[in-house]
């Protein structure tokens, strides 16, 4: 079916910013034939798989059509399990943050029953929890359910599957007989439809159909990660396994041109797409993508709809998606038309739950990798270049040296003292070349940057290495980093040359503690010991705050503003 925008399905100001600030551009399939029902106070019967977005599909409906006015319960909703319970009123509170006054409250076992007591006393709009918890508060009376309006069961058939039935049917006695009763079940059991015959009145049915899994030739990894370090994970990710092309899939657009940005000041050949840019703008970034022009595509879900290019190598689900379908459709995007390719998902805290529920859907194992460390992106650095040799060596490339070569051999220095050393020494020369080429490359990107304007991602050539990465911006060597801009304030960082840092490193820490987008910084000037880094003045305290005592490349730092030349 199609899928219907948020803003078409007639909700409060209160929910659509709410809906934005965590992500979702779209409704999914179920929350597109949910919502409109539950609206209009209609019984449900969904059928639904966990992580298709039911809790939005039910949640939404109920934070409409509930008062904060009236200092009762008025719904109630029931899962299987603590986890779903805490989940789901996680959820409904996010979705909440704009709606003043609206109290929910998890109530399940395995915590202190008094802890819970004292919530419900401070008033409850919407109760969330697991059957047994829930008949206890109503025997204590903590929970009145005379004014409850709405009653949810979630995963009902787990539920029954785990002996709940006479606690469903006596929670459900004590409700208003005027209610309406919606229950959500991945598949429908007999003693199911039982109770559905029994509790609801003229119900809806709803029924979702599901797109198989079928990615035989992608292999699927995660890695666990906290939200500060994916930027990291992200480049070491694309360092180590070095993709063609590589799709990164985030779930804002905020997002996108946050990474995007990160990306491209860390020197990757970026670009983004999101469904603010206007048609002519994204068919231009897809021509490129398509052209190998550009190599990483960061894009929402939305956006990539479009995206159909046989030659991607690798995903990148930078935000663990918010449905199971848009995770296939993501992934689906590599290995294709017989070809092998690699799905990398960041999770990051509770996500780790809706990556075992699209496990679970998609029958799939997603293997835990760690992230790459610096020496792993090394030594597959090594491993390349030795098999240049290997391949230089097959085509006598090499035939006019080999007497220069025999005659350094001596008692002293053998064949191999020779080829470590001189691959020792080919090795460096790279990195010095890259260093170099760096300083070289400063001014025509800072004035690219600056000039970038709503279509601001330049290519700016991929030669360096496996064409995967280009330079950004440094100035080593000290001065006060060419001409300040207007309204940017200078920071003295406590890291320099001696610990190997590079720009990328200070606009990818700036981007990932303080959440702004690296594109705010201006000239970086990187010394032996200490660098010097300017940000907009009206940024300072965010970037000073979040930066002291933060890491740059496993370094602890101090940064404060520069003080004036004496000069």
């Amino acid at each position: 079916m199609d899928k219907l925008k948020f803003t078409e399905l007639n909700l409060s100001a209160e929910i659509l910013k709410a809906v934005t600030d965590m992500g979702f551009e779209e409704a999914t399939p179920i929350q597109s034939l949910s919502i409109p029902k539950m609206m209009e106070g209609k019984d449900i019967i969904g059928q639904a798989q966990t992580g298709t977005g039911k809790t939005a599909a039910f949640g939404i409906p109920i934070l409409e059509k509930i008062s904060s006015k009236i200092k009762a319960t008025q719904a109630l909703i029931m899962c299987p399990t603590r986890e779903l319970a805490i989940q789901v009123a996680e959820e409904l509170k996010q979705l909440s943050k704009y709606k003043r006054g609206i109290n929910v409250v998890p109530v399940y076992g395995g915590q202190p029953i008094v802890r819970q007591m004292a919530a419900l006393a401070r008033g409850a709009h919407i109760v969330i929890g697991t059957p047994g918890r829930v008949i206890d508060h109503i025997e204590r009376r903590t929970i009145m359910l005379k004014d409850a309006k709405i009653v949810v069961l979630d995963e009902a058939d787990e539920m029954l599957d785990m002996g709940f039935r006479d606690d469903i049917e006596k929670i459900l006695k004590s409700l208003p007989e005027e209610r309406q009763t919606v229950f959500f079940s991945a598949t429908m059991p007999k003693e199911f439809l039982v109770l559905t015959k029994k509790y609801q009145v003229h119900p809806e049915n709803i029924k979702v159909v599901h797109e198989k899994l079928t990615v035989p030739l992608t292999e699927q990894l995660y890695c666990e990660v906290r939200e500060q370090q994916k930027a990291d994970a992200l480049a070491r990710c694309l360092d180590m396994y070095d993709p063609k092309l590589a799709l990164v899939f985030c779930n804002t657009k905020r997002k996108v041109d946050s990474v995007a940005s990160n990306l491209q000041a860390r020197g990757y050949s970026a670009d983004a797409i999101h469904g603010d840019m206007n048609q002519s703008q994204r068919d231009r970034v897809m021509a490129k993508f398509r052209a190998c022009r550009i190599e990483i595509l960061v894009a929402t879900d939305v956006a990539a709809r479009g995206i159909d290019v046989d030659d991607i190598e690798a995903v990148f689900n930078y935000d663990i998606p918010q449905d199971i379908e848009a995770y296939v459709h993501r992934i689906g995007r590599t290995g294709r038309a017989g070809r092998t390719g690699r799905a990398f998902s960041f999770v990051s805290g509770r996500d780790i739950y809706k990556l075992r529920d699209i496990q679970r859907y998609t029958k799939v194992n997603v293997t835990r990798i760690p992230i790459p460390s610096m020496a792993d992106v090394e030594n597959i650095r090594i491993s390349s270049f030795m098999e240049k040799i290997k391949e230089n060596i097959k085509k006598n490339a090499s035939d006019k040296y080999v007497g220069k070569i025999e005659s350094l051999i001596s008692d002293d220095i053998t064949s191999v003292d020779v080829a470590a050393t001189l691959f020792e020494m080919m090795l460096n020369n790279q990195k010095l070349a890259a260093d170099t080429q760096d300083s070289l490359e400063v001014d025509s990107y800072v004035d690219n940057h600056q000039d970038r304007g709503s279509d601001r991602r330049r290519d700016r050539g991929n030669d360096r290495g496996s064409n995967k990465r280009q330079k950004g911006r440094i100035s080593d060597g000290g001065g006060n980093g060419g001409s300040r801009e207007q309204g940017m304030t200078r920071l003295f960082i406590s890291i320099g040359k001696s610990k190997k840092v590079r720009p990328g490193d200070f606009v990818g820490a700036i981007a990932g503690e303080t959440g702004l987008d690296g594109n705010i910084v201006g000239s970086i000037d990187i010394l032996e010991k200490y660098s010097f880094v300017e940000v907009p003045t009206e940024h300072v305290e965010a970037v000073v705050t979040a930066l002291n005592n933060s890491n740059i490349k496993g370094n602890r730092v101090s940064v404060e503003v520069a003080q004036a030349s004496s000069k």
